[in-house]
């Protein structure tokens, strides 16, 4: 599945395959804005903290690594990784929150929680994506090179021959794709995960969409009322 990737004939291997950074930077960028924007009540200590902790290692991860590949350093990964870390620990927590105001009748308006819920909920796919982004093969470093890992995830051109799209690779959208339908459906749709981390992924999003999604219907209904 994965020979001939530059479409031409023999043992050529064509051009190197550079994924750039930028479209995780900025889902990393969104996510922080998301988070400045949110009551105090629903971060995890003080407002600036999180986004200015998520700012140190972004800023110098899009500057000094703004494409993948293999022959980036060991220390470049793991700063990916504790950033997407970051920005998941924060998500979690205003969840928490979010849950124990509502549980325990706070007063806060309505309308604020319902729209604090709506940006915890889109930063859910913003993290997943990430996720998915950085485990899928590998991790965008290797994907798509002879080093590459058992692929996470089947995607339709890649179960789909007649497509004849052998060099297809999934880029960071992809994969933002796939987190947006499961936390929408609670379930995979076109993208099946195929080892049990993926799946383990996909469920824990999927969990933590629903519980989400049904705080903030059931506060929209008690402000119907």
């Amino acid at each position: 599945m994965h020979e001939n990737r530059g479409g031409g004939g023999g043992d050529d291997p064509g051009p190197a395959r550079l994924e750039p950074r930028w479209p995780a930077s900025l889902a990393v960028l969104v996510a922080i804005l998301l988070y400045v924007t949110l009551p105090e009540k629903l971060t995890l200590g003080p407002g600036w903290l999180m986004p200015v902790l998520e700012a140190v290692l972004l800023i110098p991860l899009t500057l000094r690594a703004p494409y993948r590949h293999p022959e980036e350093a060991q220390r470049i990964r793991l700063a990916s990784f504790l950033l997407i870390g970051i920005v998941a620990v924060a998500n979690v927590a205003s969840l928490v929150l979010l849950v124990h105001i509502i549980l325990s009748g706070e007063a806060v308006s309505g309308r604020t929680l319902i729209f604090s819920g709506a940006q915890i909920w889109l930063t859910l796919i913003l993290v997943f994506a990430l996720w998915y982004w950085e485990m899928d093969r590998g991790g965008p470093a290797v994907r798509g090179h002879a080093d590459e890992g058992k692929p996470d995830f089947l995607f339709p051109q890649m179960a789909t021959p007649e497509l004849h799209q052998y060099d297809w690779m999934p880029t960071f959208v992809d994969y933002l794709y796939v987190s947006s339908t499961n936390a929408l459906a609670f379930s995979p749709t076109d993208t099946m995960p195929l080892t049990s981390r993926a799946k383990l992924y996909m469920l824990s999003e999927s969990f933590i969409s629903i519980t989400t999604i049904v705080m903030i219907a059931g506060r929209a209904v008690n402000i119907l009322r």
